[in-house]
């Protein structure tokens, strides 16, 4: 199987929104609205048998729908930026959800992630921007806030080996439904 991760999807509208932040940041590689997401856990590359391990025990999260809202804009990178995106804010309902999956997929012997969870929707790769063409981009569009939405499932993904942006598959759904 391909690259694998778990993420909520992104309704239309919301999509719609984000794609007008488009434009205006140079060296910027922009994601097409129909792969914007918000990651839950990475997992990588992994063989079909520990594939289908993962699809069962995913299958065991039972949690209630999840109210998510984007508000405000931010860059990832150490130094040179590689990355810039919508701020989902936090709650302890979308926490849980990535701390099951986190310990799931560890009792399934992966490796734990390394990184502290920041959700997020990534809008765009820098290629070759500048810090201060990040800067200059996030504070014309930092106010940046959309109307929150329910996550009724989350999925499983899969990617094609690549510099990231998709295109992503889904490849499992999993209702979030008590």
């Amino acid at each position: 199987m391909p690259r694998l991760f778990t993420g909520l999807e992104i309704p239309s509208e919301t999509a719609l929104m984000l794609s007008m932040l488009r434009g205006g940041l140079r060296g910027a590689r922009w994601i097409d609205p129909e792969n914007y997401h918000i990651t839950l856990r990475f997992i990588g590359d992994i063989d079909d048998r520990t594939a289908d391990e993962v699809v069962a025990a995913l299958d065991r999260v039972h949690r209630e729908p999840i109210e998510i809202s984007l508000n405000g804009l931010g860059s990832f990178g150490n130094g040179k930026p590689h990355a810039v995106w919508a701020r989902v804010e936090l709650t302890d309902a979308l926490s849980e959800l990535q701390a099951e999956q986190e310990r799931i997929l560890q009792r399934l012997l992966l490796p734990p992630e390394r990184r502290k969870y920041t959700p997020h929707v990534t809008v765009a790769r820098c290629k070759t921007s500048t810090n201060e063409d990040v800067a200059k981009w996030l504070s014309e569009r930092g106010n940046f806030r959309a109307p929150s939405f329910v996550a009724g499932r989350f999925v499983l993904f899969s990617a094609k080996a690549s510099v990231g942006g998709g295109p992503y598959l889904v490849e499992e759904a999993y209702p979030l439904a008590a």
